[in-house]
């Protein structure tokens, strides 16, 4: 059995988790390449114009994987519990992907915490569709949670020895981790934060309960949890860092609502809000970036 799974949007906060239980249960597993311009066009085909950029992204990079594997795996995600829900997008992709492609056989599993939904048993109903006993389901969930958390915890504490060693600027970058990471999105951003002597650090390698309880000083009625998580870890963070970037995918109704609640009343840090589209060109962003930094440099009086 062979489960393919899209390089896009929840892969970056759950990819260690997916991929540690499939092959846990015997599975062969296959990662979609790195987005590039084709993966982007193809989205941007089998989307309608309303969908945000990284919606556009995940349909590229599920249909690179049509024909590839017995499996494409495809999430429902609407809350963690009262108060905490997700994007529609994270529900809705499903949905969409079905009914837009008509020969995709996908692997699923809901998480709604409030409809008792939870996610240690949609891993062993995931497990018992693949063949697996609930024995045997059960521990490879268990396994790759702990997998998962080992390698969260090696992040966090790889970026906590960066940020105590770096005498240069450091810059906070503020998005969800599908557009942070994506190569073609978030990536070059990080990269030339590097090349002008800054460290990017990054607002989801957090403690996530912590952002959570933190994200109230800034607003007691967010209901989007990952949001929650991302202005949370701006008041852990902001005695840390230099400087703030927010960079959204447009067009991100949530982010478009919290970034100009961060702007309005973040004001501890300078901070600037790059909105991103298949449009956008690489020179424009590295101008914008380069002259934010130096006016930081220039405030702080950093060499």
């Amino acid at each position: 059995m062979t489960v393919g799974i899209p390089r896009a949007m929840l892969y970056y906060r759950y990819g260690v988790l997916w991929e540690t239980f499939l092959k846990e249960l015997g599975c062969d597993v296959i990662t979609s390449g790195e987005t590039n311009r084709k993966t982007l066009r193809d989205g941007v085909n089998f989307s309608i114009d309303e969908s945000c950029l990284a919606s556009k992204i995940f349909m590229g990079h599920v249909y690179s994987l049509i024909g590839r594997c017995d499996y494409i795996l495809i999430p429902r995600v609407v809350s963690y519990g009262t108060n905490n829900s997700v994007c529609t997008k994270f529900n809705a992709i499903y949905d969409i992907v079905k009914n837009t492609f008509d020969n995709v056989k996908i692997l699923d599993y809901n998480i709604d915490a409030k409809n008792g939904k939870r996610e240690a048993g949609s891993f062993i109903r995931m497990g018992k569709t693949l063949g697996s006993s609930l024995p045997k389901a059960f521990f490879a969930y268990k396994k790759a949670k702990r997998t998962q958390q080992l390698s969260e915890k090696q992040r966090f504490e790889t970026q906590q020895m960066e940020l105590d060693g770096c005498r240069g600027l450091k810059i906070l970058v503020v998005s969800h981790p599908y557009n942070t990471y994506d190569r073609l999105v978030g990536y070059p951003i990080a990269e030339y934060i590097r090349r002008l002597g800054g460290l990017p650090v990054y607002a989801d390698i957090t403690d996530r309960k912590q952002s959570i309880a933190k994200s109230k000083e800034l607003s007691e009625s967010l209901y989007w949890i990952y949001n929650k998580e991302l202005i949370g870890s701006i008041k852990l963070l902001e005695n840390k860092v230099d400087g703030i970037i927010l960079l959204t995918a447009f067009p991100c109704g949530p982010d478009s609502l919290v970034n100009e609640l961060i702007m309005r009343k973040s004001k501890k840090v300078p901070t600037i809000n790059i909105v991103l589209d298949e449009l956008q060109g690489e020179a424009g962003l590295q101008t914008r970036i380069e002259s934010f930094m130096d006016i930081i440099r220039e405030r702080a009086n950093i060499a």
